[in-house]
């Protein structure tokens, strides 16, 4: 008896918008109602824009900024939730101010905008807080569009299902049981055993010392100086996994984004660019006034551009956070471990303030 299938599925779809604004305080005296509106982006096929009010919607709110969502296409519904924050210039971090849960935006009638309330932020406030810096403030808005249901045709059930790929398991496994090793290392007195063929296939590093006329080709026991056992662990794993070990919070934690740095610059030594580079996207996703020095170190060590972009630019995003990081030990250390950054830092400043 042949057996068929129709399907329902929700899709949903997130996008983020910032809208950046100077010379806040030129805007204020605008008047109520007068506001400031972002350019037009567009999330899970709806068209969307950001309204700021320096001197609040209506005379009720004259003691606040008022900031909105607008959904911008006419005649038209859309089932969506949304975050809007404030960006702390000191730390980069946003701050969520107000947040909804799933909704309908109605562009027929109010519900076209979020939040319902013109007191988004009492002005005093926001003027003494890290949102404002340099007469100069930045909106973050997170926007959730959920679309459907959808319903696909009928359709006869004759397919075979295919598990997913388990081949980086079964690699996984085959460092970890050793089962056929055939070249040991020697990682500060602790012991490693891997796989020739492994190695030299995923780094020309390891190829050229362990296929080549290199001493260690012939030694049993390869010695790894300066490196600590946890990093060629770690670098171990993602030879034969293709992806990181397990780490308790890897992104945020200052005792890994420590080690993180450390794996950067051993993926530098034995030339595994893939994890080269996914250790720069976790660390300039995770710039703080503490981390951000001793990032940009590794950066220019290891010839990482984008990364040390990145560094510079947030450490010459306000004189604030500038200031801030100047003051802590990490920029300290480059005087020392690295004194060309701070040459292209300064130029970055001088540069900042000419315009």
């Amino acid at each position: 008896m042949p057996t068929t299938v129709s399907r329902c599925t929700t899709v949903t779809e997130q996008g983020e918008n910032v809208f950046e604004i100077f010379d806040y305080s030129k805007l204020k005296g605008m008047g109520n109602r007068e506001f400031i509106s972002s350019a037009k982006f567009s999330v899970g096929g709806y068209d969307w824009a950001i309204r700021f009010y320096p001197d609040g919607f209506t005379q009720r709110c004259a003691d606040y900024i008022s900031i909105y969502l607008e959904l911008m296409n006419k005649d038209t519904k859309a089932q969506a939730s949304c975050d809007l924050c404030l960006v702390d210039q000191t730390t980069g971090l946003p701050t969520s101010v107000h947040k909804s849960d799933l909704r309908v935006f109605d562009y027929r009638n109010l519900s076209q905008f979020y939040p319902e309330s013109g007191l988004f932020i009492k002005r005093s406030q926001f003027e003494a807080s890290p949102y404002l810096r340099d007469d100069h403030f930045t909106i973050q808005c997170i926007i959730t569009v959920r679309n459907g249901p959808s319903v696909s045709e009928l359709e006869l059930l004759n397919e075979i299902e295919v598990p997913p790929s388990n081949i980086s398991e079964h690699l996984g496994n085959m460092l970890n049981t050793r089962e056929g090793s055939d070249v040991t290392f020697s990682v500060q007195g602790e012991t490693f055993m891997a796989h020739k063929a492994m190695l030299a296939m995923r780094s020309p590093v390891f190829r050229a010392e362990l296929f080549g006329r290199m001493r260690e080709a012939k030694e049993q026991v390869v010695t790894i100086e300066e490196m600590q056992p946890d990093v060629f662990r770690a670098l171990l794993h993602f030879i034969y996994t293709d992806s990181l070990p397990d780490m308790d919070d890897q992104e945020g934690d200052v005792d890994n984004r420590e080690m993180i740095r450390h794996l950067l610059a051993a993926s530098d030594r034995y030339g595994v660019d893939r994890l080269k580079l996914i250790c720069q996207s976790i660390l300039c996703k995770n710039l703080d006034v503490e981390s951000v020095s001793a990032t940009l170190a590794v950066a220019y060590q290891h010839n990482c551009d984008s990364l040390k972009d990145i560094c510079l630019e947030f450490i010459t995003s306000s004189s604030s956070v500038t200031d801030s990081v100047v003051a802590t030990q990490g920029y300290k250390n480059l005087k020392t471990t690295c004194p060309s950054a701070l040459v292209d830092a300064f130029d970055k400043i001088r540069m900042f303030h000419k315009a």
